[in-house]
């Protein structure tokens, strides 16, 4: 069938386009205008036609996740496609993501955190998500595994090997390294670690974990950079660590997860910190190599959950309300922690500031992609908000007069007079994760995209306006209209196509079978565990 979106605003910053014009599609791809008759007309009139979202961290599938709907029961939604559906037996969360990221226009979605060990469970929960395509980010850098090849000496051809392997097995987009060597070191007593700090049994660093992966990434040809979480997180002076961090990648591609958790200078005072936004977008500025995601907080009752032992150990005693699960299991470990950001909290509020800070500072809205950290900074729910706080700037005089002095004192979001367009929406929540992770075929609307399409009333209230979708189509198929999902539908899980080595295999499994008494064929995500076609192959850079 040939369809025609026609009469709306086309926002589409990777062709500089934001004009009224028509968008044609046909067998579910975008096409140039083919000089005939459509056999369907869709009409967008006095709205904005957008690419559809892409969202590049959210932690929506995984053991913590799921330990976090178990512990704060009261904090999850639960939605229900029709009965009889194939979806329906899904229910619950996994339906509630779906649909509420459909009805905002997003059509893409990333779960940041895959121990390979958690591998199946992780993507057979991401399958459940209906409307959406979806990937998962394989976690190294804590692994007994890739620890001892490190502290063996093994070469960069080993690593590689290895992080090749556990990439494919696991079905991953992307790699992903959380406070590298942080959760072996909490194993020994560790409360807190710096980027040259000692790993004890192994005599590593985080920095030299770090480097090994980086290179790794590189000579696999993963399109995604090296999706970094680094150490101190949320601590005063975590700016110190966010850019030695960047220092050490030594010119490497690098992004860095949820930044405005590390934008916290030291206070004058001494207590307490301060706004290191302009720190941070300048270091990213000087370094086009280089990217980050935002982690927006925003006020109201959420759950932190991470993979992060070390933060979340120390995290345990703002618990709110007082009750948390932590896991230092193999590898990664991790926890879950309740938190509430109060509106009228000093501290809530300074941090509400600094994402906000980051993103209107930002030269190049492209590289600083749009994200709660979901659930961490606050629901994913709240981009709307967020959006229109960036568009508006009496809005955000408006929500900033509400809140304690320590905004205007610490950060300097109130002098801040930029609004963004369209076009820089645009570009933080389509054409920026989209090229991030090396998805050429979405983020655009140019002839050959993928037909994951968002019409959106223009409405001066961004907030109503991004919360609910007039139209939205994914391969070219309406799945919301007005604000409702109808036609629930199955996506696609994007992973890499990634080669394994034969010698690697056989160590790994030796390996796992001693660790754990079963081997590589146990760890390893098969077609033959999913009810229907799930995967979509991703190729690696040439």
């Amino acid at each position: 069938m040939l369809s025609v979106i026609r009469g709306g605003r086309v926002v589409d910053p990777t062709a500089s386009r934001d004009a009224v014009g028509d968008v044609w599609i046909e067998d579910g791809r975008v096409v140039d205008a083919p000089g005939r008759e459509p056999d369907r007309i869709i009409d967008a009139a006095g709205c904005v036609v957008m690419a559809g979202g892409v969202e590049v961290h959210s932690h929506i599938a995984g053991g913590n996740v799921i330990t976090s709907r178990l512990l704060l029961p009261e904090l999850y939604v639960s939605e229900a496609a029709p009965e009889g559906h194939p979806f329906a037996h899904a229910g619950g969360a996994a339906a509630w993501i779906g649909s509420t990221y459909a009805r905002m226009g997003y059509t893409t979605a990333v779960e940041p955190a895959m121990p390979p060990t958690h591998a199946l469970a992780t993507q057979l929960e991401l399958a459940d998500i209906p409307l959406l395509d979806r990937g998962a980010l394989t976690v190294m850098g804590n692994d007994d595994q890739l620890l001892q090849l490190l502290r063996d000496g093994a070469g960069k051809a080993a690593v590689r090997d290895l992080v090749a392997l556990n990439v494919a097995t696991s079905r991953g987009l992307g790699v992903k390294c959380i406070n590298a060597g942080g959760a072996s070191a909490f194993k020994d007593g560790a409360l807190k670690l710096s980027l040259d700090d000692e790993i004890p049994c192994y005599g590593l660093s985080t920095r030299k974990i770090m480097g090994s992966l980086l290179n790794a990434v590189e000579e696999i040809g993963v399109p995604h950079p090296l999706h970094v979480h680094c150490n101190n997180l949320g601590l005063p002076g975590a700016d110190d660590s966010f850019v030695a961090t960047l220092d050490a990648a030594e010119g490497r591609r690098i992004h860095f997860a949820h930044a405005q958790f590390y934008a916290y200078g030291e206070a004058e005072d001494g207590k307490g910190f301060r706004s290191a936004a302009e720190r941070i977008t300048r270091a990213i500025a000087d370094n086009p190599q280089a990217t980050l995601d935002i982690g927006q907080v925003v006020f109201g009752q959420t759950v932190t959950v991470s993979l992060d032992i070390l933060r979340q150990f120390a995290g345990r005693k703002g618990a709110n309300p007082k009750k948390w699960v932590l896991n230092a299991g193999d590898a990664e470990g991790g926890g879950v922690v309740p938190f509430l950001y109060r509106p009228k909290g000093p501290t809530s509020s300074l941090q509400w500031a600094i994402g906000l800070e980051i993103m209107l500072l930002s030269p190049d809205p492209e590289r600083t992609i749009l994200t709660t950290d979901h659930p961490n900074g606050g629901p994913f729910t709240q981009y709307p908000r967020i959006i229109h706080l960036l568009m508006d700037r009496g809005e955000r005089e408006r929500e900033i007069a509400t809140l304690p002095g320590i905004v205007g004192e610490r950060s300097g979001l109130p002098g801040i007079e930029r609004e963004y367009s369209l076009s820089e929406i645009a570009q933080l929540t389509r054409s920026g994760p989209a090229k991030l992770l090396g998805l050429t075929d979405r983020g655009h609307l140019r002839a050959g995209a993928r037909a994951d399409v968002a019409v959106y009333r223009d409405d001066p209230n961004r907030t109503a306006m991004f919360t609910a979708a007039k139209l939205v189509l994914k391969d070219g198929v309406p799945i919301v209209e007005d604000g409702e999902v109808v036609e629930w539908r199955a996506g696609r899980t994007l992973s890499l196509t990634v080669e394994s080595d034969k010698a690697m295999e056989k160590h790994a499994d030796a390996y796992l079978t001693d660790r754990f008494g079963t081997g590589l064929d146990s760890f390893t995500v098969p077609d033959e565990a999913f009810d229907r076609p799930t995967f979509e192959a991703v190729p690696c850079r040439a």
